[in-house]
């Protein structure tokens, strides 16, 4: 994973100091790219652990196009709690209570987690249901009866809904490529990247995208394409950032799908296996919201 290295190195190097919508500035450049071989080994990073648990659980979030927090928590995975709960310290229901009470009752309190944490129409609401449209099951149809279709896409970035969101789809656009040989890539276009915490859930989360929609389809994933708009570090993360660039990326683990539903949105999380994952320590930062 030396791109990934490259990619924080190159915004140290030619980064601007910008202000942004949160409270925390950040280092900012705009307009990369990076390319993973996928075809071998699943690029997950190893220069700090990542919680690849909790990656699955969120494509597949998206993937069944749900949209409130309760999925998410049940399953321990953490990413999305911030938003919701600063809405909810907004209602007229807020009496004080911690992060950590309210993720308790999303797990607890069916009405509560139903009125207090949806998100909005993100990501799986438009891939599965974009006006009306299931982009998603389209562009697995439109791969097994037209492969060579330059309109395999997913767009994530409605903006009649745009408002409607608690965060603005970062990851919003993204295509297929299926090559004469029978090789499944993806290319995700990103608007906004957390260089430290979110790109190395996002690199992770569509190659297995990638890996999913071969098993439905019977191709073989190849490559991963990650193009950036605005690619930035915020400041409170510079000091993580020096610690990863100190470390030499080990070897690359594996990817097996045990089992392939007819359905995509049949997958659980034990239909994944990652072999061979040998990370380094975990490298803790703080999210911007």
């Amino acid at each position: 994973m030396k791109q990934y290295l490259e990619l924080l190195q190159h915004i140290l190097n030619k980064g601007e100091h910008r202000h942004n919508r949160t409270a925390i500035d950040t280092i900012s450049t705009f307009g990369y790219q990076n390319r993973y071989d996928i075809s071998q080994y699943f690029p997950l990073l190893t220069t700090k652990k990542v919680f690849y648990k909790s990656m699955i659980h969120e494509l597949l979030w998206f993937i069944r196009g749900d949209t409130n927090i309760k999925y998410l928590v049940d399953n321990n995975c953490n990413i999305w709690n911030e938003w919701p709960y600063e809405a909810f310290k907004k209602s007229l229901d807020f009496h004080g209570e911690s992060l950590q009470v309210f993720i308790d009752k999303i797990k607890t309190d069916e009405n509560f987690a139903k009125k207090h944490g949806d998100l909005g129409p993100v990501y799986g609401k438009q891939w599965r249901n974009f006006l009306g449209v299931d982009q998603l099951q389209n562009v697995i149809d439109q791969i097994k009866t037209n492969p060579n279709s330059r309109r395999l896409i997913v767009c994530a970035w409605n903006p009649t809904e745009v408002d409607k969101m608690m965060l603005p789809p970062c990851h919003s656009l993204f295509q297929f490529y299926v090559d004469k040989h029978g090789g499944l890539s993806c290319e995700l276009y990103q608007r906004s990247a957390d260089a430290f915490l979110g790109v190395p859930f996002n690199i992770a989360s569509y190659s297995l995208l990638v890996y999913i929609v071969a098993a439905i389809t019977g191709l073989r994933p190849k490559e991963f394409v990650h193009t950036f708009g605005d690619l930035h570090i915020y400041v409170n993360h510079l000091e993580q950032v020096k610690e990863q660039l100190s470390r030499v990326p080990g070897q690359l683990p594996t990817l097996k799908i045990k089992r392939i539903p007819k359905n995509i949105a049949e997958f659980t999380i034990d239909d994944f296996e990652i072999i061979d994952y040998n990370p380094q320590g975990v490298i803790r930062a703080e999210v911007a919201v």
